[in-house]
């Protein structure tokens, strides 16, 4: 059998990793090195993984080191890598057509996904889909959108918000100061309020009473000291704050951001880019909270690794002209075969697995704040977990380099996680992992707890 079939052979029958050099291997100090010759600086990376291939929740690097998957590519590859009915749809697409441009022509499947994303999104009313590439450049249709529906310019977001990168979905991120350093003057009119953090709360309430005042907020303070409530267009949330920490927002809070923009005629935004595709074991994390957002972004999980983003509307906001929002790539044939097959794959098996894998990982987890004095939280829905590192659980002091140093740990026994938020580690593997799985990475990251505690 040749290398390469062997090697394929090999990751086709694995469930967990297998390392056979130190890492990182040869190969990878090669590549790393010329990474940092020619590829921008601007790039953050936690570790030296040269990924090489993937399938399922297995990633194989250049020198032949497998790796159990607990990032999914940060939340893209809900069906896994190299699902086989995903790269067969790829395949199929590619021989056909790879690209005309929705822009100017038609695609039918781009009309058959906007059909399903219809039917999967929250609320009675009939729905319309633009198309795009990214999670940033669904939030900038978004954004568009909001303002040209209502004729209003403001938008209000939240601390610990992340929405994308590029000017109009960096003016709404506030996540890291280093995202929006050095840019200059971002989008005007954009304000930041509190998120209903329940370990965290602004207010300093206990965890049960962290949503009221947060929510209240808006109309108390911004509305009769900044801003009138009739200038503002949308108001956009994460339902579980993602790179901010993975922090679900609490249910109340979330339906009263929906009803003070009932109120008011404010357009709801739900970001889901990272929370969506059945990751918290419903299609929407907003579903958990019962929301009917006006608009909703989605990306990442669409269409397991290739690039497409769809921003859902109420037909009767999408009612912009023709030029006034396009894409040349938005909808690229190939793109769309896969996020077809990814939709049925999720509705027929992997949501119901996210659901059911992440009450499993919870149940395991549900002792670490006492078990581990660095553990201050752990969180989340699904197959969307984050647990919180801090040095002290009385003062709740983030822990960053802690935090880092589990990373790596990980990393250095054969599990990929990253971090999220200042101190939290983000649990979000492809959908299709199995307890199994699971179990391996509970264990791992236990043991690299332990080490790290011993560090601190």
């Amino acid at each position: 059998m040749p290398k390469e079939s062997a090697r394929t052979e090999t990751l086709t029958h694995a469930k967990l990793p297998r390392l056979i050099t130190s890492l990182p291997g040869p190969n990878a100090r090669r590549v790393v090195e010329g990474d940092r010759r020619h590829i921008s600086p601007s790039y953050t990376r936690s570790y030296p993984l040269v990924a090489r291939r993937g399938l399922g929740a297995l990633v194989e690097d250049v020198d032949g080191n497998t790796f159990l998957d607990f990032t999914a590519g940060i939340a893209v590859v809900a069906t896994g890598h190299c699902h086989p009915e995903v790269v067969a749809a790829v395949q199929r697409q590619a021989a056909e057509l790879i690209h005309m441009s929705c822009t100017d022509f038609y695609y039918e499947g781009m009309v058959e996904l906007a059909r399903k994303l219809e039917a999967i999104s929250p609320g009675g009313e009939s729905k319309k889909v633009y198309f795009g590439n990214s999670g940033t450049e669904a939030i900038e249709a978004a954004i568009k959108l909001a303002r040209y529906h209502t004729r209003r310019e403001k938008i209000i977001a939240f601390y610990g918000a992340f929405h994308g990168r590029t000017l109009g979905s960096l003016s709404l991120t506030a996540s890291k100061a280093v995202q929006r350093t050095g840019f200059g003057s971002l989008l005007s009119g954009v304000f930041h309020v509190p998120y209903a953090n329940p370990y965290r709360c602004p207010y300093g309430h206990p965890p049960q009473e962290c949503c009221t005042d947060c929510a209240k907020f808006i109309e108390r303070e911004l509305f009769k000291k900044i801003v009138d409530p009739q200038e503002v267009a949308a108001i956009i949330a994460e339902p579980i704050q993602g790179e901010g920490g993975y922090v679900p927002g609490p249910a109340e809070f979330l339906r009263d951001l929906q009803s003070i923009c009932r109120r008011h005629g404010i357009l709801f935004i739900t970001d889901e880019v990272q929370s969506g595709m059945g990751r918290t074991g419903k299609w929407w994390a907003g579903d958990h909270a019962g929301l009917e957002p006006d608009i909703l972004c989605v990306a990442k999980g669409i269409a397991s690794g290739l690039p497409l983003s769809a921003t859902i509307a109420r037909s009767s906001v999408m009612d912009w002209k023709p030029g006034a929002h396009a894409s040349t790539f938005g909808a690229n044939p190939v793109s769309v075969a896969a996020a077809l097959v990814t939709l049925r794959l999720v509705q027929d098996q992997y949501m119901e697995n996210a659901r059911r894998m992440g009450e499993y990982i919870f149940g395991r987890l549900s002792g670490w704040r006492d078990k581990f004095r660095i553990v201050g939280d752990v969180r989340g829905k699904g197959l969307m977990i984050g647990v919180e590192i801090v040095a002290d659980r009385e003062t709740k002091e983030p822990a960053s380099k802690l935090r880092d140093a589990i990373e790596n740990l990980a990393f250095a026994k054969g599990l990929l996680v990253l971090g999220a938020g200042a101190n939290t580690i983000r649990l979000a593997p492809p959908l299709v992992i199995d307890e199994e799985q699971a179990d391996f990475a509970i264990d791992t990251l236990e043991a690299c707890i332990r080490e790290a505690e011993s560090l601190a």
